[in-house]
């Protein structure tokens, strides 16, 4: 309707003008080649208005026909782009479906419509990785390595597939092009953090690593395997500061400073660990200095007065007093490690021990052995290395779980707890 009344109001203001230039007063005069027109001044600005008007329109005409074969490669390119457009669709939609048949000819046929864009080289590329084409796959990777605007794409495929084979030494190299391509990428810093970490370059790790347990496991591991005594000694105590009660850690600190002949040292950083975490391991480093039993005890006392109502301190009260023939006495601690919670076969079989030390081969000595070797079978395990991913044991600690390779997640302690599903 809107439409319609301006239709019609163009209509009445056109023919208003064209009345009012008819009404125009006075005379034109035109003389051209011995042809004289004379007419009035309405009819020759109408004339005049409707020749530009026909001028106009032959020159639109002209320029169309011009413009033809220009219009037309318009259209045929923008007819190929959309087709194109198409197949790089479809060939995401391929690959997300797990179709690489598929994938690999919508790939190609974007290829063949669009050009080597990145786009369309790296759908190609994943497409032949897909199909298990590793080959081709790696060869479009590299060409695209060799254009500044698709470089990373290339190199990240390449690393993917280095990774893939456990070529270590070549995913190190690409992983080190790639962060020169694009610097400070997190994909990137992440990969290279599992690279470091499956190669036991530790010290690189620890650099890459957040803080958190990955970060400190790295530490430790990177002193662990230090050449140099100093280095080692450089390492663990920066590995140690992280946390203090952190077990792996203490130890290789204690260690690297009695190398040094500063055994003081080490035994308050092994009395510190012990204060904040108590670990058999931090105990036998101690303690390992010392052969005569009561030396022995008393340096056990001295060790666990920093964590007294533990039920591991208690623990190794009650072993130590027991080599030194004081059987009331580990007696006394068993007791108080039951009390605290301690339920482990490891303890019982310290009871049988002492049974033995105690009675002899008397019968009540006999039978109470026998009563504790049961519950030991019984009992809880003792405590190991547990990955808390994958909940692999392990009988000694690892920067990454040798099973699942998670890093960081070793815990000292009894198996993880499993949740049941419900129902």
């Amino acid at each position: 309707m809107r439409r319609v009344l301006g239709l019609l109001m163009a209509a009445a203001v056109t023919v208003g003008i064209s009345w009012w230039l008819a009404g125009l007063p006075g005379e034109v005069l035109i003389s051209v080649a011995g042809l004289v027109v004379e007419t009035r001044s309405g009819i020759a600005v109408l004339a005049a208005v409707l020749l530009l008007a026909v001028l106009f329109i032959a020159m639109w005409l002209l320029l169309a026909v011009l413009h033809i074969p220009r219009n037309l490669r318009r259209w045929r390119a923008r007819r190929r782009r959309d087709t194109g457009d198409a197949a790089v669709t479809t060939a995401l939609v391929t690959l997300a479906a797990a179709e690489p048949d598929a994938a690999r000819a919508a790939a190609r046929r974007a290829r063949d419509l669009l050009g080597d864009t990145p786009q369309t080289l790296l759908l190609d590329a994943e497409a032949n990785r897909l199909a298990g084409r590793d080959g081709e796959a790696a060869a479009i990777y590299r060409r695209m390595e060799s254009r500044e605007d698709a470089a990373f794409l290339g190199l990240r495929g390449l690393f993917r597939q280095a990774m893939a084979r456990e070529d270590w030494a070549a995913a190190a190299a690409i992983a080190g092009r790639a962060a020169k391509a694009r610097p400070g990428g997190a994909w990137l810093r992440e990969e290279r953090l599992a690279l470091a970490a499956r190669i036991g370059d530790w010290e690189q790790a620890q650099g890459l690593a957040e803080p958190g347990p990955p970060r400190l496991a790295f530490a430790t591991a990177a002193a662990q395997a230090a050449a140099s005594p100093d280095r080692v000694l450089v390492l663990a105590k920066r590995a140690w500061k992280l946390e203090r009660g952190f077990t792996p850690a203490a130890l290789i600190y204690a260690a690297a400073l009695r190398s040094a002949g500063r055994e003081g040292k080490a035994q308050s950083v092994l009395a510190e660990a012990w204060r904040e975490f108590p670990h058999p391991a931090l105990a036998e480093s101690a303690l390992a200095p010392l052969t005569d039993t009561m030396a022995r005890m008393a340096a056990a006392t001295k060790l666990g007065a920093g964590a007294a109502e533990h039920g591991e301190t208690h623990f190794l009260l009650a072993h130590t007093a027991l080599d030194a023939g004081l059987t009331g006495e580990a007696r006394r601690h068993i007791a108080a490690a039951r009390a605290a919670g301690l339920a482990q076969k490891r303890l019982f079989l310290l009871i049988a021990a002492l049974e033995a030390a105690e009675h002899g081969g008397a019968a009540a000595g006999q039978a109470a052995q026998r009563d504790a070797l049961l519950q030991a079978a019984a009992a809880e395990p003792d405590p190991a290395w547990h990955c808390d991913a994958c909940g692999t044991a392990h009988p000694e600690w690892h920067p990454a779980c040798p099973a699942c390779h998670a890093a960081g997640r070793l815990r000292w302690g009894g198996p993880p707890r499993v949740a049941l599903p419900a129902g």
